[in-house]
């Protein structure tokens, strides 16, 4: 257990994550994401919802833990990823945490994803480690916002084998209206091309067609933003590599935080999606998925339930 509180003495002074808070998350006076040096852990469950190599066919054991270092106005998250209010309790023993991973990985899912951790880095490897210590070595999905810092994404090489990336913004004004970070597009590039530094272009499947190793690039199109996703998309592919593996999302829905914002309070059209997809095909990308257009009501979380999604 002392080598454990060696990798949490990292929150006694927090630079986990681009904020830079400088915090000692074990006292009261919390960071920008007021997220204590515990387990903040919201739901472990499987999840059927990823992409097909990334759930596979028994789904991926998501983790997904609480608050957030990006605060995006949209966010189909926000029961359980909102900073500026009082979230229910959801600290958890690591013991319960492993012994509900272990249980969904006993059914024959055999990847464990964790789902915004960027804030949390320190927990998430005393919790890969804590399965190692068993035997257990699942597929490790880092699903992020990418709003990461590089040193921080070096400590986890080796331990993570897939990266599942969300690029959102290329443009900083965009960046800062919608999530409160200006400087999204810098710290997002940067922490991309490590990803890629440690998992080049390939994606390496087993023999079930799953994700073993890699990284895959996701971007949500957002309503009245096709610029945006355009020019982004055009930067993957002059600065990083048109191999990449490209996730285009058209699952976009407003939810009640967003009824007020004309920009966003409502779905994408088919004009402004199949704008963007012919933009990717042009730019010469010919790896990964074009969700279909019908998505944007499937992928709608209840966290007050067991299993949200």
């Amino acid at each position: 257990m002392s080598d454990y509180n060696k990798i949490l003495d990292e929150l006694k002074d927090c630079v986990v994550c681009p904020r830079n808070c400088h915090v000692n998350r074990f006292t009261s006076n919390l960071g920008y994401c007021r997220s204590d040096a515990s387990y903040n852990i919201a739901s472990i469950f499987a999840h059927h919802g990823e992409e097909p190599v990334i759930s596979g066919k028994n789904g991926i054991c998501n983790i997904f833990f609480t608050h957030c270092n990006l605060q995006c106005t949209y966010c189909q998250n926000y029961q359980i990823s909102r900073n500026n209010q009082e979230l229910p309790q959801y600290n958890i023993e690591l013991s319960e945490i492993i012994r509900k991973i272990t249980a969904i990985l006993d059914t024959g899912c055999n990847s464990v994803g964790f789902v915004s951790p960027s804030h949390f880095v320190p927990q998430v490897k005393i919790i890969i480690n804590e399965l190692h210590k068993l035997g257990r070595h699942p597929i490790i999905v880092y699903n992020t916002n990418s709003y990461d810092k590089v040193a921080t994404l070096k400590q986890l090489e080796g331990l993570v084998d897939v990266y599942l990336a969300d690029f959102k913004y290329i443009n900083s004004d965009i960046a800062e209206k919608y999530s409160d970070a200006s400087n999204y597009p810098e710290i997002a590039s940067k922490a991309i091309n490590e990803m890629y530094r440690q998992k080049g272009s390939s994606l390496i499947l087993n023999e079930k067609n799953q994700a073993e190793s890699g990284l895959i690039i996701r971007h949500l199109v957002l309503p009245d933003n096709i610029d945006n996703s355009i020019k982004l998309l055009k930067y993957v592919a002059e600065e990083i590599s048109t191999n990449v593996y490209i996730s285009l999302m058209s699952q976009y829905y407003p939810t009640i935080k967003v009824q007020n914002d004309p920009a966003l309070n409502r779905t994408i059209n088919p004009d402004e999606y199949n704008k963007v997809v012919d933009a990717m095909q042009n730019f010469g990308f010919h790896n990964g998925w074009i969700q279909e257009f019908e998505s944007q009501s499937y992928y709608l979380p209840d966290f007050e339930k067991e299993k949200p999604f």
